[in-house]
């Protein structure tokens, strides 16, 4: 069974006032258990109305979501769909709010009804995952650096162990170290929890490096999907649609364009260096 199918979707802000603009426009796709999907598309496409569709903070004008097969807008008791379906914000600061990190953390398992032991442990849990020692649980959120501050809102919903984690640009405006260090985490927290991963990017490097699946959003719409090859085996249309391809794809278009009989749905170093050593090997035999 489906974790997610949503059966045209539709939304639109500022309905019927001068500011009309349609985010989504009848989409439709299906999000299997404990896969790891890469959302990406250029600013405005719908990718950040989209995942907020699916915990329930938009309503849509029209189309139905499903969770493990029941509409989400059909529950009798819809504040729950928070704790199945986890979302980390862009910005961190507008997740963060209270007075201590340990108090972040626990609001959610708080909410849950958990006992003050299960709570103290799904705390310490999370922030050790998310690779923050418990000496920073007792500092105000709002002392730490940007990078702390992701992290922090990371644990404070992997704390609720939700079914499906969604994650909207984990990695904006951090250095390569920290977006490598937060990816890492999300990656192990998959592997380890077999939880549904959804994350939320404008970077091609960080979804091809890290996803099992992509939806590519363009003008309020699914413009392709599927596996990470297959996608990015429309490296030039991609780039026409106003996405930047990772530059090792580029650089292995640019060889097939001079002439070498090379394959161009390369997005990552290991598979670059398999197929230059399969070039050579080849010219060499």
């Amino acid at each position: 069974m489906s974790s997610i199918r949503i059966e045209d979707l539709t939304y639109i802000y500022s309905k019927g006032t001068p500011f009309e603009k349609c985010a989504l426009d009848k989409v439709t796709f299906e999000i299997e258990s404990g896969e790891f999907l890469g959302i990406i598309g250029h600013t405005g496409s719908g990718k950040s109305t989209l995942v907020s569709h699916l915990n329930g903070l938009l309503k849509p004008h029209s189309g139905k979501i499903y969770l493990n097969g029941e509409d989400i807008w059909q529950k009798k008791n819809k504040k729950n769909i928070c704790f199945e379906v986890g979302l980390v914000f862009q910005y961190p600061e507008y997740q963060l709010f209270e007075e201590t990190v340990y108090k972040d953390i626990a609001f959610g398992p708080t909410n849950m009804g958990l006992s003050a032991t299960q709570i103290d442990e799904r705390v310490k849990q999370a922030i050790l995952f998310v690779g923050l020692g418990e000496d920073i649980l007792q500092k105000s959120p709002f002392e730490l650096s940007g990078g702390q501050k992701r992290r922090v809102a990371i644990a404070g919903v992997i704390s609720m162990q939700p079914k499906v984690l969604i994650l909207d640009e984990p990695t904006a405006g951090l250095d390569p170290k920290g977006r490598d260090e937060i990816l890492s985490h999300i990656r192990e927290y998959h592997k380890i929890n077999k939880s549904t991963v959804i994350i939320v990017s404008h970077s091609m490097e960080d979804v091809a490096k890290n996803v099992n699946k992509v939806l590519v959003m363009n003008k309020s719409k699914i413009f392709t999907s599927g596996t990470v090859e297959k996608v990015f085996e429309r490296a030039k249309e991609l780039s026409e649609i106003g996405l930047s391809i990772p530059q090792i794809t580029q650089v292995f278009i640019g060889l097939k364009e001079k002439g070498y009989q090379v394959k161009t749905d390369i997005f990552t170093t290991e598979s670059a260096c398999e197929e230059i050593l399969k070039h050579l090997n080849a010219n060499n035999s």
